[in-house]
This record gives structure tokens, C-alpha cells and sequence, in this order.
């Protein structure tokens, strides 16, 4: 079965599909679609592949830098460039809350969570956001930041992105401390280069 956002949108009960007993494949042709709309070269192609309710594989390409992010359960995870060479990824060691850099996606937090998180964010040293889940993976997977949340969780955004992150060594659960799965479209997603940094992050940043 093959789940696309588009299709998804012509047809929202496919969200209920039972992943228990088949492999399916989601897929966001053109994740980061505003920046995609608006001419900025922040866009990405994304696959991944779930049997039985697990996460087994996923890529997610820049077309524009010809390269892909992949990764397979227990494997680790690669940059593979066109030529042939990889590079295995590894996400940032844990540094104190003070020094942390990251994403944040509050745009669907509810209003009264958004104004707690968007202050308590001050705590950390720096904070973007891509419009592009697929990059800020990318941009993570390479030791580049410290932490990354989402306040919306449809599968072709994040099932890829939060085995490609597990398999440069972070710590990922939904906020409610609970692990993520394929199946999962709400709750919020906080991925932390180690379990002790997602308790701080917890703790002193997504506590409403």
C-alpha cells in the first residue's frame, strides 16, 4: 500500500489503515511545499517504508544537491552522494540546555501551549525552523543540532525522519514521553541527543 499527502487529502480514511499485517509506503513527493512555491531551494523528496507497524527504511533526497539520506533499522544512517560515496550520520552530542540550538514547529501547538513554548525557547541558545522537515532531518543527521520538535505528526513527515534519527543515536518520543509510531497523528514529537537532554527539554521547555 502507498500513502501519498495528496492521497490522503482526496481520501483522509486512509489514515485508518490497519499497518499490522502489510508494508506500507509513504511518500511526500515535495515536502516543504510553501518554500518549494516560493523559490527557495529548502524542498525535499521523502520515502518510507513501515512492515507489520515498524519503521524498516527510509530516504528522504534533495533534489537540488543531488544527494539522499537514508537509513535501515540497525543499520545506521548515510549520506550517499551521486558518485558513490556515504558518509555515516551522527547526531550532535548533548551539550546544557544553555547551548542548545534547534527546531521548533509550534504552528499547531494551541494558542495558550504555543505562548508557553515560544517563551520558555528563549532558554536555549538558538532556535529555527526550516518549513521543511525533511531538510532540518538532514540538517540534524549531520551533528548540526541539538533538538527538533513537531507539534503535528502525519506519517509522511516524520515516520522517515524519526528512524533516520534513531539511527544516528537520538533520543526520539512523542511529548508525552511515549514512543513514536507510524500509526501516531497527534501528540507532538520531541527528538534530543540523549535521553537526559529530552528530559531537560521536557522539563524546562514543552511542559504546558
Amino acid at each position: 500500500l502507498v500513502i501519498g499527502e495528496e492521497a490522503v487529502a482526496a481520501n483522509p480514511k486512509l489514515l485508518d489503515t490497519n499497518l499490522e499485517d502489510r508494508i506500507v509506503i509513504y511518500v511526500d513527493p515535495v515536502d516543504g511545499t510553501a518554500n518549494f512555491a516560493g523559490g527557495l531551494p529548502l524542498f525535499a523528496v521523502m520515502a518510507s517504508v513501515v512492515e507489520n507497524g515498524e519503521t524498516v527504511a527510509s530516504v528522504i533526497y534533495d533534489p537540488l544537491g543531488d544527494d539522499v539520506l537514508m537509513a535501515e533499522r540497525g543499520c545506521g544512517a548515510w549520506q550517499v552522494f551521486g558518485d558513490g560515496r556515504a558518509i555515516r550520520q551522527k547526531f550532535a552530542d548533548p551539550v546544557p540546555l544553555s547551548e542548545m540550538g534547534g527546531t521548533a514547529s509550534t504552528a499547531y501547538l494551541p494558542y495558550e501551549q504555543r505562548k508557553v513554548v515560544l517563551a520558555n525557547l528563549a532558554k536555549v541558545k538558538m532556535l529555527g525552523n526550516y518549513r521543511c522537515a525533511g531538510h532540518e532531518y538532514r540538517y540534524a543527521a549531520g551533528g548540526n543540532m541539538h533538538f527538533l520538535s513537531y507539534g503535528k505528526l502525519m506519517p509522511w513527515d516524520h515516520v522517515g525522519g524519526a528512524l533516520i534519527m534513531r539511527e544516528c543515536g537520538a533520543h526520539v518520543a512523542k511529548l508525552d514521553g511515549s514512543e513514536y509510531r507510524p500509526s501516531d497523528v497527534s501528540g507532538g514529537l520531541l527528538i534530543a541527543a540523549d535521553k537526559d537532554s529530552w528530559d531537560e527539554l521536557k522539563r524546562e521547555i514543552f511542559t504546558f
